[in-house]
Parts: structure tokens; C-alpha cells; sequence
């Protein structure tokens, strides 16, 4: 019996290629308005071109160290004599270190499980270094902080560039984010909940066949958690269903009861005035 091992012809893709395959494939049939990722996807300026190119608007995470050039203050003067001097490169950690505290938003971005998700947020219109060590055309830098919800220290800081309107708000870009986490949350369920990283097979269909098989339980886990937390008390059916019947089961009167067969006639008749509940209403 032949094994089904890896196709001839296949070569190995970075995840970036992968996901410029896998958008140029299935990208129409999937409505989105946003391409995001973590600061490995977002670090090469050519993938975040690729995707412009392509129409998509993206906001990515980008690695603490990524030089950049503020556009939205005047470069240095000149004395006049060769090439103007441009802005200088300078790293975006430095650069927000450098921000005064007016400059942060507070934005309040979701509700968590110990409160209010309070996060501090700003945007900058910039320029970033291509991979040849030039100037890439303009994008907007937004930088997110979070702090601890006791002694209001910051404990961690995240960095995005985003090919979006520099009119876009922040909190739009905050949900954004947000979302972006959430689909790292996903996957981790799936390991630690459905086997998505528990497989031993030997062939590659084997291992698409995990994938596929572990995704789909990841997803109706993910499903039946939202469709819990939108239920109210009023989604529950009453612990009487025959209330709801619109004929009811004439009553069998016990023996002790057969000389009281009239009252006990009239009494349901009593019970049955109003009319069913309707089983939306209950």
C-alpha cells in the first residue's frame, strides 16, 4: 500500500506566501475589511506592499525595534548647501517614550472578565524603513498600551502599522487589535481543547484531515460559547411543557375521587378559561 507523503512539486513557503496564497484563493469568497497579524507578519515592509497592491487594508503588529520617521513634524533646517537634511530614523520605542502623557487616549475597548477593558492608545502619520534601506511610502503608526488595573503601571505596549486613513479613529483601530488577539485565542483553544496541535499521523492527508477535524470543533466550541452568553432567562422552556398543549389530556380522577366526578369536571373546565400561552412568550 502506497503512502500519501508530501505532493511532488512541493516547496517550502514562508507564512507569509502562504497567507498571500491563501487570500488570493479564497479571499472573495471570505468578506473582510481588515488583514491583521502579529509583528512576525507585520515586520517585512514587502508584505505589507503585496497586500497594498492588492486593495487590502491592513493593520499589523511590528517589532519594538522598527526605525521610523515622524511626517508630522518639520524636518531639521538645512544651511543651504547640498541636499536638504530629512527627518531622522529613529526607533519606535524611543520614539513613544518620548511622547507626553496628553498624547495617549483612553479608550474603553470591551468589557473583560474583571471589569471594563481600559487601554491608552495614539496614532502617527510616519514613514518606515524598506528592506533596502530606504524611506516606504506613508503609513500610520498606532501605538497600544495597557496598564495594570491597580497601580496604573504599564505592562505591556503594542505596535502596529496600518495602511488605513489617517482620519480612521482609534478606537476602530483598537477593535482591530482586539480582534486580532482573539483569533490567537482561538487557536490556542484549539490546542488545549480540541487536539489541534495533538496529531500523529503519517501521510499528509492524515495531517490535513487533524487540522480540518480539529478546526471545525474549535469553531462550534467558539460558537456555542457567544450563543450561551446571549441567552436570558426567557431562552429557557418552562418545566411544565403541557402547559403549552392546546389540548390537554382530559384528567383521570383517582377512585377515591368518583363521587366528586362533577367538581372535579368543573374545576379543570375552571383552569382551561384562559387561553394556551404561546410557546414564543414563555
Amino acid at each position: 500500500m502506497k503512502k500519501a507523503g508530501v505532493p511532488q512539486g512541493t516547496k517550502h513557503r514562508t507564512r507569509h506566501q502562504l497567507a498571500l496564497e491563501m487570500l488570493d484563493q479564497h479571499g472573495a469568497n471570505l468578506p473582510h475589511r481588515w488583514i491583521t497579524g502579529d509583528d512576525e507578519m507585520g515586520r517585512p515592509y514587502w508584505f505589507r506592499r503585496e497586500l497594498q497592491q492588492r486593495g487590502e487594508q491592513y493593520l499589523l503588529a511590528v517589532p519594538s525595534n522598527s526605525l521610523i520617521r515622524d511626517l508630522e513634524v518639520e524636518p531639521p533646517t538645512g544651511s543651504g548647501k547640498g541636499r536638504p537634511p530629512n527627518r531622522p530614523w529613529v526607533c519606535v520605542a524611543d520614539w513613544l517614550a518620548s511622547q507626553p502623557a496628553t498624547a495617549w487616549t483612553r479608550l474603553d475597548v470591551r468589557d473583560g472578565a474583571k471589569g471594563p477593558l481600559i487601554v491608552e492608545s495614539l496614532k502617527r502619520r510616519v514613514a518606515a524603513r524598506t528592506d533596502k534601506q530606504q524611506q516606504a511610502p506613508d503609513e500610520v503608526l498606532v501605538a497600544i498600551r495597557y496598564k495594570d488595573r491597580d497601580d496604573q503601571r504599564v505592562v505591556k505596549t503594542d505596535y502596529y502599522f496600518s495602511n488605513a486613513s489617517a482620519e480612521t479613529g482609534l478606537l476602530e483601530f483598537a477593535r482591530v487589535a482586539k480582534a486580532e488577539h482573539r483569533i490567537e485565542e482561538c487557536l490556542q483553544r484549539g490546542k488545549s481543547e480540541a487536539g489541534l496541535g495533538d496529531y500523529e499521523v503519517r501521510n499528509w492527508v492524515g495531517w490535513h484531515h487533524h487540522q480540518t477535524l480539529s478546526l471545525i470543533a474549535t469553531w462550534f466550541l467558539v460558537s456555542e460559547t457567544r450563543r450561551g452568553k446571549k441567552m436570558d432567562t426567557g431562552d429557557h422552556p418552562s418545566t411544565n411543557p403541557g402547559r403549552h398543549l392546546t389540548n390537554l389530556a382530559p384528567r383521570v380522577p383517582m377512585r377515591f375521587a368518583i363521587q366528586h366526578r362533577t367538581r372535579a369536571k368543573a374545576a379543570i373546565d375552571t383552569q382551561r378559561v384562559g387561553s394556551p400561552l404561546p410557546l414564543e412568550a414563555a
